[in-house]
């Protein structure tokens, strides 16, 4: 009889969002984990046996640290600049929020820490959007978790549960054209959110030496279950 594998916690903040919510009910399914814990603002109309659901207000983070202890943590937490309303407000979630969190994971013994940045990050980016998810990459990689892993997804597809007008034009040209997304451009492809959780899972459970793996658009079309 084989050796019996050893199961673990996760934890994802950013659970309501269109790659968490996939990935949420992707981690409750699967044997790997006995414990999944969602980190959310508003709770979940979601019930099962390994769910724990923690509503917490993230300006108050260092408060209940000791809540914020998993194996395995994903990260899919983010907003967009005209959800958020500025600059200011969309930097405190995918930055700030982001940085806080995970520092208390880490502080909690996190081997695995997952984050959902973008495609086209770069500290060095002349766009708002592209510096800042580049320089949040840059201050988990400083962090030095055991294992930091980070996607890179473009535009994401799936049903939100909020409109983005422009975001859904885009999706509507890309979707009739696909034949945009050939030879040097197939980069850029769209991609499903629920391929994209899929990849999250699959990579959280790969042994590697890396202790920061960056993972862009097409790698996580490779990974991809049809």
């Amino acid at each position: 009889m084989g050796k019996e594998r050893k199961k673990s916690s996760a934890m994802i903040v950013g659970a309501t969002g269109l790659i968490g919510n996939n990935l949420l009910h992707q981690l409750l399914k699967d044997s790997s984990y006995d414990k999944v814990i969602a980190v959310v603002r508003t709770k979940i109309d979601l019930e099962h046996p390994k769910l724990l659901q923690y509503v917490l207000d993230f300006e108050q983070l260092e408060e209940v640290g000791v809540l914020l202890a998993a194996d395995h943590v994903y990260c899919c937490l983010g907003t967009t600049i005209g959800k958020a309303g500025s600059k200011a407000a969309f930097r405190k979630v995918d930055y700030e929020y982001v940085l806080a969190f995970a520092q208390q994971c880490l502080a909690n013994k996190c081997q695995i820490f997952t984050l959902v940045s973008s495609m086209g990050s770069d500290v060095n980016s002349s766009v708002f959007y592209s510096r800042t998810k580049g320089e949040i990459e840059k201050a988990l990689s400083d962090l030095k978790f055991p294992k930091l892993i980070i996607v890179r997804p473009a535009l994401l597809l799936g049903d939100r549960s909020e409109k983005r007008f422009g975001e859904d034009l885009f999706k509507k040209v890309s979707l009739a054209m696909p034949f945009l997304y050939f030879g040097p451009f197939k980069k850029y492809k769209p991609i499903h959110a629920e391929i994209v959780a899929q990849a999250m899972y699959k990579l959280s459970q790969k042994k590697e030496d890396h202790k920061v793996a960056i993972y862009e658009n097409l790698e996580l079309f490779e990974m991809a279950e049809f």
